[in-house]
């Protein structure tokens, strides 16, 4: 069973309205599909505004892909990322085996959008969130949600919230490290929590899993060795209880590890040392990448693969004033852009590709709610260049971290190539945070 979703979510019948930050007041009232018929173009739109590039995300999705396939990995990238069913579905299209997601509810939005394997990567034992995934599992037979156990005390108080479910609710064992999230901190309290889960009638061992990302922060040697070790354990977790035989006959366990910083490791140690597993990789940030934290630490196109991943967001925001020489106020702010993994970077004059030369060696070095603060390079001020940067231009702006950029937006245009001078519209997707 793949992660087919049993109906292709779309915003084209959602009338627009103020709800929309940023879409013209032109546009109230009509469908999203008819006034995207007018073929607008990003400056019909107020700023700021969050797009997404429609070409790069078709090229992110297709390269890792088609390195999962090289690697001999299956994919379940996580939803969490995005929370939009529109881009959900581009990642069920492409074949992935599942979606992952952090939260209860989060995987009761995908239920709702007619996805049907889900794992979350995270302990459940919350009786109300426990007890509405039972009952999802009992209304869809074809469905199949996965979570994650790292305590015998959490077993116990998934199997009390339960009760006698119609179905068992498949179990993982997660494994951690020292300094590490979440997480048994070693292999026979793992071992443990596996025997519970095996012993448990309302449960079903279904693998092992981890975060190696809290583990290492950058592609230093050591950090890479850290990772390695870690994903080494865990393959000799799956082993020990493969050879045990606490897992059930006639289940292939899963054996899942990945974000997006370290994918190119799991490949590498996992595969070999887990054949009679289906190894699963959960990378989310890929579908959209950044400018930022993944741009710098992402082995695609480096380690692996032929082209690195392009970054399909971005921020465009006005200048509203220039108060001292090298500095300008945009209206864009935190309550419209990602902060906590790098700020903003400031790439081009949207539409004034000669007048470049104003935004070089320039930096952000603030966001208030609604303003950013754009200090200009001295160079360029001693030039005389600055003053090319005029109150009513429009910045693009690249971000780092989509997780947490997207989740400030309900519907976000689409654009056909952000690097045109008016990027053209042809679609909006909508988020569910």
């Amino acid at each position: 069973m793949d992660a087919s979703s049993s109906a292709a979510p779309s915003s084209s019948r959602r009338e627009l309205s103020a709800r929309d930050k940023s879409f013209p007041p032109a546009a109230y009232g009509r469908t999203l599909e008819d006034f995207l018929d007018g073929e607008p173009v990003r400056s019909d739109f107020a700023t700021p505004l969050l797009t997404l590039d429609a070409s790069a995300l078709a090229h992110n999705v297709e390269a890792m892909t088609a390195w999962a396939e090289e690697a001999g990995v299956l994919l379940a990238p996580h939803g969490k990322t995005t929370m939009s069913p529109v881009l959900w579905n581009e990642l069920i299209d492409a074949g992935v085996w599942g979606l992952t997601f952090a939260t209860a509810w989060q995987a009761q939005a995908a239920r709702a959008n007619g996805v049907r394997r889900i794992l979350i990567a995270n302990e459940m034992v919350d009786p109300v969130a426990l007890q509405g995934i039972a009952a999802s599992l009992a209304a869809d037979p074809e469905a199949e949600i996965l979570c994650w156990a790292d305590d015998v005390a959490t077993v116990q108080a998934m199997s009390a919230a339960l009760g006698e479910p119609d179905r068992p609710l498949p179990v993982l064992v997660e494994l951690g490290g020292t300094g590490g999230r979440t997480g048994a901190r070693d292999r026979a309290t793992a071992r443990a929590v596996a025997e519970a889960i095996a012993a448990a009638p309302a449960l079903v061992l279904a693998g092992v899993g981890g975060y190696e990302g809290a583990l290492a922060h950058d592609r230093e040697p050591a950090s890479v060795a850290r990772v390695d070790g870690y994903l080494a354990d865990l393959s000799a977790l799956h082993r020990e209880i493969a050879d045990a035989g606490l897992y059930p006959e006639g289940r292939t366990p899963v054996v899942t590890a990945g974000g997006s910083a370290y994918f190119d490791r799991v490949g590498v140690v996992l595969p070999p040392r887990c054949a009679d597993a289906d190894v699963v990789v959960r990378s989310g940030a890929f579908q959209i990448h950044d400018d930022g934290f993944y741009a710098g630490i992402s082995p695609m196109g480096r380690v692996v693969g032929s082209a690195p991943f392009r970054s399909a967001m971005h921020l465009w925001a006005r200048v509203l004033s220039r108060p001292e020489p090298g500095l300008a106020l945009l209206d864009a702010g935190r309550r419209d852009a990602s902060f906590d993994e790098g700020l903003p970077v400031a790439q081009r004059i949207a539409g004034r590709s000669e007048n470049a030369a104003a935004l070089r060696g320039s930096t952000v070095t603030a966001l208030n709610d609604q303003h950013l603060f754009l200090r200009l390079g001295d160079d360029v001020v001693a030039s005389g260049d600055a003053e090319r940067l005029r109150v009513g231009d429009v910045v693009r702006l690249g971000l780092s971290h989509p997780c947490t950029a997207l989740d400030k937006w309900r519907l976000i245009p689409v654009v056909a190539d952000a690097d045109a001078a008016d990027p053209r519209v042809v679609d909006a997707v909508e988020t569910w945070f």
